[in-house]
């Protein structure tokens, strides 16, 4: 059997006749820019997303680049980051003039760790960006909590969760403006780069539209230097069609993540990720962690499983950010989940059956003799995951 990482041709299959006549709907319109299909997505997404406001844009890192410009954070300041996160988080707040200041995950959720935020904290920080990262929901009330007492926005990176749950909420309106990614891997995923901004501030989104359309709201009268961030009709309306099954697609990512945790919970040496009872993730990513991650990625290959690392190189020491203040050994546990960390397949066209293979192989992987050097892990972390009916 073979079981691919992530296929995204099914998509278009499943959904062929909506798609293609979202497709001739726009051709036949003859306004492909800025038009009713957007507007009808941005409103749209907006109450998906339970947010009063959502602005497209052209992609994830737009959105939270022009989201710390919008709040005018720039030069001189601090923005807290996840240590653990793809790179664009960071990217975003260099490409604003700011400094990205990373902190520590927690170990069993892999998310920012709201105990160590406090302590990174100082006169020049201005917000917090807390990723909801591989879909499940970072701990929002106790960041919000000490984003409050110290004056600072909170921008939720929402790019891996949409739809999550956290308390009978929805990321991406949990803060004070969220950025979403579109791109065409993700669990609401366009056909090409594509993003939104999400927020319950008027003047924020009024903001942002701005931004992204070269600093003018009338067209040749440009208030501010802005940028070239739009989301064309054709994305809109295929990211309208996607929308309708977002939920059902998130469900089918649970009921796989279920028969993962089950049927990994007692593999000897792996950990899995712990769900909290507050979180309700979509599973963007299973990820799971071994000190043996390249012997096992070796033989799931071997028996035609595709698997990927998320990251294999943490921010602070990719050449990004060499010759930067950090080096390897200044935040060890994001860096042995660099070390340790590997993603199954995973996705709503991924078949149960599929899925037991991918456990059955997991299954009979034998670690080798020799400890891998820098791969020792914390103790085992794990529940069985509860599915909702959605």
């Amino acid at each position: 059997m073979k079981v691919p990482f992530l296929e995204l041709k099914p998509t278009y299959t499943e959904l062929k006749a909506e798609l293609d006549a979202a497709y001739h709907r726009v051709m036949d319109s003859g306004w492909y820019l800025l038009g009713a299909e957007l507007e009808s997505f941005e409103a749209e997404h907006a109450a998906s997303c339970r947010a009063k406001y959502s602005v497209a844009v052209g992609s994830g890192l737009d959105a939270l680049h022009l989201i710390l410009r919008a709040y005018e954070i720039g030069d001189g300041d601090e923005v807290l980051v996840p240590a653990n996160t793809f790179i664009a988080t960071w990217l975003a707040v260099s490409q604003a003039g700011a400094v990205p200041v990373p902190v520590e995950p927690d170990p069993h959720t892999f998310n920012i760790d709201p105990e160590r935020l406090e302590a990174a904290i100082t006169p020049r920080t201005r917000a917090i960006i807390p990723v909801h990262l591989y879909g499940q929901p970072a701990d929002m009330d106790a960041i919000m909590a000490i984003a409050r007492k110290h004056g600072l926005k909170v921008i939720e990176d929402n790019a891996q969760a949409q739809g999550a749950g956290y308390k009978g909420r929805k990321t991406g309106s949990l803060g004070d403006a969220a950025a979403h990614s579109f791109y065409p891997g993700k669990n609401l995923g366009a056909f090409a780069d594509a993003g939104a901004v999400t927020t319950a501030d008027l003047e924020l989104a009024d903001r942002i539209r701005t931004l992204r359309n070269y600093g003018s709201k009338q067209k040749y009268y440009n208030e501010v230097k802005g940028f070239n961030s739009r989301v064309d009709e054709l994305q809109a309306a295929f990211l309208r069609v996607k929308l309708r099954r977002l939920a059902d697609w998130n469900q089918r990512r649970r009921k796989l993540a279920a028969l993962y945790l089950e049927g990994l919970r007692n593999v000897d040496g792996l950990i899995l990720s712990r769900v909290p009872e507050w979180a309700e993730p979509v599973w963007h990513l299973f990820v799971i962690r071994s000190p043996h991650r390249n012997a096992l990625q070796q033989h799931l290959a071997a028996a035609g499983i595709s698997t990927l690392v998320h990251y294999p190189v943490p921010p602070h020491l990719s050449g990004a950010y060499a010759g930067g203040e950090w080096q390897r050994g200044d935040f060890p546990l994001t860096e042995n989940l660099s070390d340790t960390v590997l993603s199954l397949p995973m996705g709503p066209h991924l078949t149960a059956e599929q899925a037991e293979f991918v456990i059955s192989e997991t299954n009979r992987f034998s670690a080798p003799l020799e400890e891998p050097a820098g791969a020792a892990l914390p103790g085992k972390a794990h529940r069985t995951l509860v599915v909702k009916d959605s």
